[in-house]
């Protein structure tokens, strides 16, 4: 009979996998504290992976060995039915031999011992894999914080920074403020990117400020031959969804970067009780250019931050001949001039809107010129250039205050 050598094979290759486990149970001997790099980490996570795979294959065959054992074992039933196919001759001539009965028991211990190590490899293989996620979890954490440290440096941003390999889109500019002071400023934060002007800065760039009564926040300075200026909206590219909330207007969003909003409280803030100047920059398709700047109020939460314009332009932006202001609305906080029509509603974006017609700088970004024109109302427009259905390719605002600009 040949059972009993094969299944003696199958109790070695059985003990050797015990020796793996246990080998791998066994506490390593101590080592001084290091701190690991990712790519270490990042090896070892991977080198366990393929342990419990190679683990849980190994006790794959090994169960598949004892299933053709067994299989093999309850064919004899006892008679010499147990024989190789090429040993027919040999066995004709030999007496008939019995199955021991030990070897069923033997089989079935070692099929219960089989299952004990599969489960166990299970449980490791599992640990293996929530510990590989937990560290890729902790890894984006890690590239998350450093990116905003990153745009918390106290200088303004150079070329040598590496920029991210692809757009990143922040819900709130929130997420940019930080504790961080300028290296010009030994005490404390410059209240806006004038006051940095004045004190010697002449490179634009990204900077952190803080107005007064407010907490600091990063912002994007550019400097020109008339001071430093605060950019409050950028749209170039349709790469942010300005289709938003009061909420997300009253705090801002998108990247300061590229496409963005700096956020009503924001611009509140650094034009203060005494108001200063705006500036708009317009660019169509063909491109043209058309350059904008005249004197500003921005109120409060309060006046639904109504926007104060010089008689002439209020008229021209739709205000009302009371007072020259235009209050700012959404599609959720309906403050337009118009009590029958909610035109953050029926074009796109927030704005100071009036009676819809004419101008919104944070409407729906198209890359063509749509041809019907219900949609072409629905774009970026600023009517008293190219008109209310000429969607706008890029536009830029800036402000400076009036206290500031004094000097």
């Amino acid at each position: 009979m040949r059972c009993a050598p094969t299944a003696g094979a199958a109790l070695v290759l059985c003990a050797a996998t015990a020796g793996l486990l246990s080998a791998q149970g066994r506490p390593a001997p101590p080592e001084p504290p290091r701190f690991a790099s990712w790519d270490e980490v990042n090896v070892l996570a991977h080198g366990l992976l393929q342990l419990g795979h190679g683990l849980r294959e190994h006790v794959e065959r090994t169960r598949g060995q004892l299933d053709e054992l067994e299989r093999r074992l309850g064919a004899c039933g006892g008679r010499a039915a147990c024989a190789e196919p090429g040993d027919a001759a040999a066995s004709s001539a030999r007496p008939p031999q019995t199955v021991p009965e030990a070897a069923p028991d033997a089989l079935q211990s070692l099929q219960t011992q089989i299952r004990a190590q599969n489960s166990r490899i299970e449980q490791l293989f599992q640990k293996v894999s929530q510990q590989q996620r937990h560290l890729e979890k902790q890894q984006l954490r890690i590239q998350k914080l450093q990116s905003q440290v990153g745009l918390l440096a106290p200088v303004p941003l150079k070329h040598g920074v590496a920029k991210p390999a692809r757009k990143k889109r922040l819900p709130k500019m929130d997420q940019l403020g930080g504790p961080a002071h300028n290296i010009s400023l030994l005490h404390r934060l410059p209240r806006d990117c004038q006051e940095l002007f004045e004190n010697g800065e002449r490179q634009s760039g990204l900077f952190q400020i803080q107005p007064q009564g407010s907490p600091p926040f990063l912002v994007n300075c550019k400097m020109t031959s008339d001071g430093g200026w605060t950019v409050i909206q950028r749209r170039q590219d349709g790469s942010v969804d300005f289709n938003q909330s009061w909420e997300a207007y009253k705090n801002g969003f998108g990247d300061p970067r590229g496409e963005f909003w700096l956020g009503l409280e924001k611009i509140h803030r650094i034009l203060g009780d005494q108001g200063g100047k705006l500036a708009v920059q317009l660019q169509d398709w063909e491109g043209n250019t058309e350059s904008l700047q005249f004197p500003v109020h921005l109120g409060g939460e309060d006046t639904a931050y109504s926007l104060q314009l010089p008689a002439p332009l209020a008229s021209e932006l739709g205000a009302t001949s009371i007072d020259h202001s235009l209050p700012f609305a959404t599609w959720d906080q309906d403050h337009d001039l118009l009590g029958n029509k909610n035109c953050a509603k029926s074009l796109s974006g927030g704005w100071w809107f009036g009676t819809c017609g004419h101008s919104n700088l944070n409407g729906q970004y198209f890359h063509t010129i749509p041809r019907q024109r219900p949609q072409r109302k629905k774009g970026i427009f600023w009517k008293t250039w190219r008109g209310r259905y000429y969607p706008l390719q890029a536009t830029t605002m800036l402000i400076q205050p009036r206290v500031a600009a004094a000097s």
